[in-house]
C-alpha cells in the first residue's frame, strides 16, 4: 500500500489526488445571471445532493489565485437564485465548453449554441437541451480560504418528458444518460449498469430491474 501524509502535501496536490480518487462525480451545468443580464452557465463537478428535507443540493466553486470570484459564485452571492442542470451524452461536448474562461459580458450559451428558457421560480433561465433543471434558491453559505461552498435548497425540478412518473415517483433510469466527471478531462458514461442484491436484513426483493429503481 501506498500511504501518504496529506499534512505534507501542497493545495495542488491534495487536490490532484482527491480528484483523480474521489470519481465518478455528477456535473452541475449551472446558469446564473449577471448583474447585466447576461447568463453565465458552467460546469462544477464538486457537486452533489445533500439531503431531502429540505431539499439542497451542494455546490462548491474555488476562488481564482487573484482573490476575484468566478461568475458563478459571484452571481449566486448577489442574487441567491441558480439553476443546476444534469448534463447528458447528447449535451456533454457543450457541457463541456461551457467551462471555457469568457469574459462576463458574453455568455457561454451563446457560445456553444444552447437554449436559455425562463425559469419557473428563478429569475436564471434552464437550459432547454438539459434533461434535469432543478431551480435552486441560496439556503446556507461556507466560505474557507481556497472556495465557497453553496447550499441550495430546490424550489422546482424540471425534466425532459418521459423522464419522471409523477403517479409512481420513479425516474426512467433506461432513458437517462448523464455523464459523469472522471478527473482531468475525462468523463464517464452510465451505459454500463447493473443489479446487485439486496443486502441481507434489507426489505424487498432480491433485485430490482433498472427502469424500476
Amino acid at each position: 500500500m501506498t500511504d501518504i501524509d496529506f499534512a505534507h502535501l501542497t493545495p495542488y496536490q491534495r487536490y490532484k489526488l482527491m480528484a483523480s480518487l474521489i470519481v465518478p462525480r455528477p456535473i452541475a451545468l449551472v446558469t446564473t445571471l449577471g448583474a447585466h443580464g447576461v447568463v453565465n452557465a458552467a460546469p462544477f463537478s464538486m457537486f452533489n445532493m445533500v439531503g431531502e428535507d429540505p431539499p439542497l443540493v451542494m455546490l462548491s466553486i474555488n476562488k481564482l489565485q487573484d482573490g476575484r470570484l468566478k461568475d458563478t459564485a459571484a452571481n449566486i452571492l448577489a442574487s441567491g437564485e441558480f439553476v443546476v442542470h444534469i448534463a447528458d451524452e447528447a449535451m456533454a461536448q457543450q457541457m463541456h465548453a461551457c467551462g471555457a474562461t469568457l469574459p462576463p459580458e458574453v455568455s457561454e450559451l451563446a457560445v456553444t449554441g444552447l437554449t436559455p428558457v425562463r425559469s419557473s421560480t428563478v429569475t436564471p433561465p434552464r437550459i432547454a437541451e438539459a434533461p434535469v433543471a432543478f431551480e435552486c434558491v441560496l439556503h446556507e453559505t461556507l466560505e474557507n480560504a481556497s472556495r465557497y461552498v453553496f447550499f441550495g435548497r430546490v424550489v422546482w425540478l424540471t425534466a425532459r418528458e418521459g423522464l419522471v412518473d409523477t403517479q409512481a415517483w420513479r425516474v426512467n433510469l433506461r432513458d437517462f444518460h448523464p455523464v459523469g466527471r472522471f478527473g482531468a478531462s475525462f468523463y464517464t458514461r452510465c451505459g454500463d449498469r447493473f443489479v446487485m442484491a439486496e443486502a441481507e436484513g434489507q426489505a424487498g426483493a432480491a433485485s430490482t430491474p433498472i427502469d424500476q429503481l
